[in-house]
């Protein structure tokens, strides 16, 4: 898991850090003393976790798009970032399906002026080590396998979403080979890998569209829960189990870049690979009150019923395992609302969860 000594004044370059993933991977690498600075466009919500935990006090700040290809640039060489992780996204399925030019905009293109920002910054003879592509476990070809996909099964994607995390993947792969091979590390110093996570939940997500925050709005509004797909299966992990792997790959491809930059999977125990309607009754339970659900009927967008991530190499290879279970993520995004709810400090509460991970084992 992440080494704080190793983090101490690190520079990291994080784009997409004003979501809900971005902003729980600031607070996580502020916890561990790294200096962060975060590019992306404003919040996508209101409220947003980024804003309610302070997040802008806590990194350098640079509101901008990431198809801006020149303030991006611009903006990674002042950084002189060690290491860059690459989150910003267009994240949501049944949004590609209304608007699949911008998603591909962002998730591929956005990913091209990324790489292409790295590639003039290493010719230049910067302190660049380390660049983590985040992707997601949708870019691999959905065939409803009852197992886990490998990193070396088949990319695809069926909705614009899908399809623009599986070319990311491409692209990444193609400049790893053209730019970035491992066999010629010595020369231009760059370890690159993409990292593939599950469904991530956690506090302070109020995204649209998305099992978790649609269960929160219509728990804090006292409305029965709506949900669509109750027999749907997916890789469902807290937010920080992923977070965890990030940090720990990006720490072995700076000690190791050639061993290292490959794709790889972060996803929960397949015990934690759960049904939409087991999650939701879970939530409702441990919420506790009237809080009640139904399943709605009707025609919805496609979407993958069974999904789940083999992570066999991250465990074996990186030594990392997911520490939370699906039971423990739940308590804490309960705890995390009700503060919310109560007007709590959730800054303090988030902060908390993030040290109650670093310090856990796994089954404690």
């Amino acid at each position: 898991m992440p080494n704080e000594r190793f983090w101490s004044d690190m520079r990291v370059f994080v784009t997409g850090h004003t979501g809900f993933k971005g902003s729980w991977l600031c607070l996580f690498l502020s916890t561990l003393g790294a200096k962060v600075t975060g590019y992306s466009l404003v919040p996508p919500t209101n409220p947003n976790m980024f804003t309610l935990c302070g997040i802008d006090q806590m990194v350098t700040n640079i509101q901008a798009d990431i198809r801006d290809r020149e303030r991006l640039r611009e903006s990674l060489e002042k950084a002189d970032p060690d290491i860059v992780i690459h989150m910003a996204a267009q994240p949501l399925v049944r949004e590609s399906y209304q608007s699949p030019a911008e998603t591909y905009e962002m998730n591929a293109l956005g990913t091209v002026y990324l790489l292409e920002a790295v590639r003039s910054l290493s010719t230049k003879g910067k302190r660049i080590r380390s660049v983590i592509i985040v992707t997601t476990d949708k870019c691999y070809e959905n065939k409803e396998w009852p197992w886990g996909y490998r990193e070396n099964d088949p990319l695809g994607g069926y909705d614009p979403y899908s399809s623009s995390k599986a070319c990311a993947e491409l692209i990444a792969s193609s400049y790893r080979h053209s730019f970035f091979h491992p066999d010629a590390y010595s020369k231009h110093g760059v370890g690159l890998a993409t990292a593939r996570a599950g469904n991530v939940i956690g506090g302070g997500d109020w995204a649209k569209d998305r099992l978790f925050p649609d269960c929160i709005r219509a728990l804090l509004q006292g409305q029965t829960i709506k949900i669509r797909s109750p027999k749907s299966i997916r890789p469902w992990q807290h937010v920080l189990e992923p977070i965890g792997g990030y940090l720990l790959l990006a720490r072995k491809l700076h000690e190791n870049g050639p061993l290292y930059s490959e794709g790889w999977n972060f996803g929960p125990n397949p015990d934690d690979v759960k049904t939409v309607e087991w999650i939701v009754e879970t939530l409702c339970r441990k919420w506790g009150g009237q809080a009640a659900y139904e399943v709605v009927q009707g025609i919805q967008p496609h979407e993958a019923c069974y999904l789940q991530l083999d992570c066999s190499k991250a465990r074996w290879s990186l030594g990392w395992q997911p520490k939370w279970d699906i039971s423990q993520a739940i308590e804490k995004i309960v705890e995390w609302t009700h503060a919310y709810r109560e007007r709590k400090d959730v800054k303090s509460i988030s902060i908390k969860q993030v040290e109650e991970y670093l310090d856990s084992k796994r089954g404690s």
